[in-house]
């Protein structure tokens, strides 16, 4: 495999909130893709999808119980993946943002519950990290201040839950 660009440390990255980041050309990404409905059918299509998008690693997919379940209200494991996806043509973060909801509701995803139904969750993708492209304006700048990385942390997603953490470590450890 060749080497890839996930050679970072995420505790010294810049952290950046979407909203400042919207027009930032944006050439590789890492998501966290969840379901607790079908998993076995909806993973497979989104990462398909995905790939169309450009070049992707997978980590291991992981079950994890709901955090927000209860024993008075017990939830459906979630299985998640982390995804390195490599874009084939760089896209504004407000585009990718637009791609992955859209690609959401291509897995039937329903936003709408009713109240005390359990929310059953076909797809949900969270990004997690994005690596600007190398271009020279005083905003791109001012949001990646180190200079050895273009990566920035969604700060809407840090601290990272375990299941990403594990995930997004497991992509950059197999990045050689």
């Amino acid at each position: 495999m060749h080497k890839t660009s996930m050679d970072l440390s995420v505790a010294t990255l810049t952290q950046c909130a979407p909203e400042a980041m919207q027009a930032q050309p944006v050439v590789e990404v890492v998501i966290a893709l969840g379901s607790n409905y079908q998993a076995d059918k909806y993973l497979p299509l989104a990462r398909q999808r995905l790939a169309e998008l450009g070049k992707i690693r997978l980590s291991t997919a992981f079950r994890n119980p709901d955090f927000t379940a209860s024993l008075e209200q017990p939830k459906p494991d979630y299985t998640n993946q982390c995804v390195h996806l490599v874009l084939t043509t760089p896209m504004s973060l407000q585009q990718l943002q637009q791609t992955f909801k859209a690609l959401e509701g291509d897995c039937n995803r329903c936003r709408q519950t009713e109240p005390n139904q359990v929310r059953r969750v076909t797809m949900d993708i969270d990004i997690l990290l994005v690596k600007l492209a190398n271009i020279e304006n005083s905003l791109s700048k001012e949001l990646v201040a180190k200079p050895i990385s273009d990566w920035v942390v969604m700060a809407d997603r840090y601290p990272f839950k375990a299941h990403e953490e594990a995930g997004v470590k497991e992509l950059t450890a197999s990045a050689d």
